[in-house]
């Protein structure tokens, strides 16, 4: 393969990665809103390893005027107490837990498809060989995210939780989508790429093709 084309492989498997960082570490996959109380909206997001719930109060003042407080908490989540992971919801705190140790272990899949990237393009040899590395990593990538997609969905359809009654998917749930999605394009352009390259295809391996040596008539 040419180097423009793991040029432009290293950085789709990056701007994956940072999809993968933002929907790991940003509390933000399910929201929910609500119901309101009086003077207090309430909207509590749930991220694989935090819940957050932020709580903005207005109080009329005697003048007329409104005070204006808002408060933020966090902490971890599914807690096994507070969430009551041994009882009713032992299903939704696997399903959870399990989706955030996926995401997790993708993300190393992608750091390793970085450097299988780095390491390749600095000899024609290992160019010409390296691209079913890269691929066979971003697609274990792909793979671990569409697990974890999977359990955090089937977890928040099924799942009789109390909290998730007014939730709806958020950012994060879109990021990891959006993350896997990519993913399986790269994929499919690498190999794509690879066999063409490794058949000779100048636009694909450059203008130093591999051209299979003929035996005499």
């Amino acid at each position: 393969m040419r180097k423009t084309s793991y040029v432009v492989t290293f950085f789709a498997v990056l701007i994956s990665l940072a999809f993968t960082l933002f929907s790991a570490y940003l509390p933000d996959w399910l929201e929910e809103t609500g119901p309101d109380l009086p003077y207090t909206k309430a909207t509590i997001r749930y991220g694989l390893l935090e819940v957050c719930e932020r709580q903005k109060v207005q109080i009329p003042g005697p003048d007329g005027s409104k005070i204006d407080y808002t408060r933020y908490e966090c902490r971890p989540w599914p807690a096994r107490v507070t969430d009551k992971c041994e009882t009713e919801n032992k299903t939704l705190c696997v399903e959870w837990t399990s989706a955030g140790y996926f995401v997790e272990l993708s993300i190393g899949f992608a750091v390793t498809a970085l450097l299988a990237i780095v390491f390749g393009v600095s000899t024609h040899s290992r160019r010409r060989r390296i691209w079913r590395a890269v691929a066979g990593l971003v697609a274990v990538h792909a793979i671990l995210q569409i697990v974890a997609f999977a359990l955090i969905t089937d977890a928040y359809r099924k799942s009789r939780y109390a909290g998730f009654e007014h939730a709806r998917p958020s950012t994060a749930y879109v990021l990891n989508m959006v993350d896997w999605l990519l993913s399986i394009f790269i994929v499919f352009g690498v190999v794509t790429t690879g066999i063409s390259a490794d058949a000779g295809h100048r636009w694909a391996a450059g203008n130093r093709a591999y051209q299979p040596i003929r035996g005499g008539e």
